[in-house]
């Protein structure tokens, strides 16, 4: 992935840019070929002898990536960025040869609109423009362009030393073309920015390597006008190939506001911590009842679900989808999570709460009265509503930290009223969601299933890690939902089938995490260094991690790169590493103020 903090594109070992949506994450791609073909869109520079690459890596601590091919010829290095946003969009490509003498070939087809849109295509003296509806773009290029099928095409050579470079700049068509950036100066900006960055990272523990690519790769799926972090830089990439489970994750989970809280704060970006907070202020804002478990990049509501039906989809799993219908759902987990993002924030050190607490008393209100109904669980099953045992959990959180809000923080409430439902909460949970006879909380009341989510049920500090519910439920996921060494979400076939879609899916690689921290919580530190360590070698060459993983064919599943899954990395390093305590206000385990009753 390179990026800009306002889209991102994602380049293959080939060298072709397949995915690339202008101007913002969540707008249509120009280059679409990932979820099909070339002739929806791609731009592959490389040796004209095609194939992957011999090594590839990012420079340092940037979003500069560095692709290089040896060949019989010689050898050849093409670097890839998205210099920070200034009037445009821009994508940087520079050829440098580095030994012998490369033939090179370049090929870019723009297709607008995912793929269905050909743009009038000129050529100019020095530079090519395409055109279609809002849509307007401008390649410039140290060699000649030749036009062929509404692409543009060039074959030349580099010898040792030589550069040659290309610059793609997109803009709204009813706008002027906005200056041509030096290529060369817009690398070295990009690299300025990303090290004067990573210099407020604060963290002294193992694994920095780790660490620092993946707060790295949470920033790059920042939308920077809004602070908002989408879960992933992709839609519908497979959940199984061939499947149906393929979702858009361009958008902005409510509940991953407390765990990318977590990571920010503890790893020391304080501004991006806030910047992510006010998105979530802003986003929550109006009548509670309307909260939604996700919303776009600025806050937006409405994200109706469609269906692109002339893409192919990533290796023929379609439907390739585009907004998402979740948006409808009843998740009672985010009204917990929400308020749990405010308590810790509340917290920290800098974070103002002036405006929070009157948002919080309006979800409180929402909560107080619907705690009890069934939900579509954090998962967003599309089957029937049940009361899930992670969804009543987060109920709790949210009383619970209603609570201390008053008790430490000295806010005004009705406390007694929030201690009442949260002891209630509680005792229900501990009848209704728990298995005496297999020693383990269940996916919802009555279930034969297991949920992943439950590994965090000591997390938000509804009972202890030593509580022998605790170790059974962790001891249970691992038995049940262990899928070699990863863990699933839960079992699509249990309670005959508790999301209503066919087929299965990978191991999730944040609830992988959540093992992790589970197996430290309970005591069995070796065990959980050794999954972590594990855990880094899933990663792709160049650090990165996409939403699950099929340990029987080493692939990654689903969108790419997904959040989830750093911020797990994150905060496993974390608590791994004793880079965090308990009297940290920053520190991974909220402290719940629950006795353990029921």
């Amino acid at each position: 992935m390179i990026g800009d903090l306002q889209t991102a594109a994602l380049v293959g070992s080939d060298g072709s840019i397949d995915w690339l949506c202008l101007p913002r994450f969540d707008s249509a791609a120009c280059f679409a070929a990932l979820l099909g073909g070339d002739e929806h869109g791609s731009w592959r520079l490389g040796p004209a002898e095609g194939g992957r690459c011999t090594r590839r890596r990012y420079r340092g601590d940037t979003l500069i990536l560095e692709t290089e091919w040896d060949t019989p010829q010689g050898s050849v290095r093409v670097t890839d960025a998205m210099p920070p946003r200034g009037e445009a969009a821009d994508v940087v490509r520079v050829v440098e040869g580095l030994g012998g003498r490369v033939l090179m070939r370049t090929e870019m087809r723009l297709r607008f609109g995912y793929g269905k849109v050909t743009p009038w295509v000129r050529c100019h003296e020095g530079h090519l423009s395409a055109i279609a509806g809002p849509d307007a773009a401008w390649l410039d290029a140290d060699v000649p362009l030749v036009l062929e099928d509404a692409a543009a095409h060039a074959e030349f050579s580099v010898g040792e030393g030589q550069k040659v470079t290309f610059v793609l700049t997109h803009q709204p068509s009813h706008h002027d073309r906005p200056p041509k950036p030096d290529a060369l100066d817009a690398i070295a900006d990009t690299e300025a920015f990303w090290t004067d960055w990573i210099e407020d990272l604060r963290y002294e523990g193992e694994w920095s390597e780790a660490v620092r690519r993946s707060v790295i790769t949470l920033k790059a799926l920042t939308y920077a006008p809004t602070g908002g972090i989408l879960a992933a830089a992709t839609t519908s990439l497979p959940e199984e190939i061939g499947g149906v489970r393929n979702w858009d994750y361009r958008f902005c989970w409510l509940r991953d506001a407390s765990f990318v809280l977590q990571a920010m704060l503890g790893t020391g970006f304080l501004a991006e911590a806030k910047a992510w907070r006010q998105w979530l202020l802003r986003a929550a804002a109006g009548d509670p009842a309307e909260l939604q478990i996700m919303y776009g990049l600025d806050g937006l509501h409405w994200l109706p679900e469609n269906v692109l039906d002339w893409l192919p989809g990533y290796e023929g799993s379609a439907p390739v989808r585009i907004g998402n219908a979740a948006t409808r759902q009843f998740q009672l987990d985010v009204w917990g999570e929400t308020i749990d993002a405010l308590h810790l924030a509340r917290q920290a050190d800098g974070m103002p709460d002036e405006d929070a607490w009157d948002l919080q008393l309006a979800l409180m209100a929402f909560v107080s009265e619907n705690w009890d109904r069934p939900d579509d669980s954090l998962w967003e099953v599309r089957g029937e509503q049940r009361h899930f045992v992670h969804s009543k959990v987060m109920a709790w959180a949210a009383f619970d930290r209603a609570v201390q809000a008053v008790e430490r923080f000295g806010l005004d409430g009705p406390v007694e009223r929030w201690r009442e439902l949260r002891d209630r909460v509680h005792a229900q949970v501990c009848e209704q969601g728990f298995d005496a006879s297999r020693n383990t909380f269940t996916q919802f009341y009555g279930s034969k299933g297991l949920d992943a989510a439950l590994l965090l049920l000591p997390q938000v500090g509804f009972l202890p890690w030593s509580d022998p519910r605790i170790v059974g439920t962790v001891e249970a996921v691992q038995r049940e939902l262990a899928h070699g060494e990863y863990v699933l979400r839960y079992d699509t076939e249990a309670d005959s089938g508790v999301d209503g879609l066919p087929g299965k899916e990978g191991a999730f690689l944040a609830c992988t995490f959540w093992l992790v921290d589970a197996l430290h919580g309970i005591g069995r530190a070796d065990e959980a260094r050794e999954l972590f360590e594990r855990l880094l070698k899933t990663r792709n060459d160049l650090g990165l991690l996409s939403e699950e993983y099929d340990p029987r064919t080493g692939r990654h599943l689903g969108n790419t790169p997904q959040a989830y899954s750093h911020v797990g990395l994150v905060n496993s390093a974390r608590r791994l590493s004793g880079a965090h305590s308990a009297k940290d206000p920053h520190a991974v385990e909220r402290q719940g103020t629950s006795e353990g009753k029921g």
